[in-house]
């Protein structure tokens, strides 16, 4: 069964860092596009970014360039969101999926097996 599991929340003050890791189990993340979302408070769930282990290639929301960074661990078969400088408009619960396709996408439908999210605070 493929699953997805986040973590690393928290609650920092502003410009403070955290470093979210996404689990997955009964698949290899090698051969599988992953992505990283937030929701907010009666927001939609927003693309932030997408990693491809094969194509060796990422892609970032233009907000989040330079703040944020995505990466893989093969060995421990693992996704991390490295955050830098947060902001308190980065409050949000951050959830991983595996891509339906083999390219990224920035389009939330082209996600599934939706893992529980991990609620980031970042107070001023």
């Amino acid at each position: 069964e493929v699953q997805l599991q986040a973590s690393g929340g928290g609650l920092v003050h502003a410009g403070g860092s955290l470093r979210l890791s996404c689990a997955a189990s009964g698949f290899a993340i090698d051969v599988y596009v992953i992505g990283w979302f937030r929701q907010a408070p009666g927001k939609e769930r927003e693309w932030l970014s997408c990693i491809s282990s094969s194509a060796g290639s990422e892609y970032y929301l233009d907000s989040i360039k330079g703040r944020f960074t995505i990466s893989s661990d093969s060995a421990e078969n693992t996704v991390y969101l490295q955050m830098d400088s947060l902001e308190p408009e980065d409050t949000a619960v951050y959830f991983c999926a595996v891509g339906r396709y083999t390219g990224c996408s920035s389009f939330v439908a082209d996600f599934s097996s939706w893992g529980q999210g991990t609620q980031v605070t970042v107070s001023s």
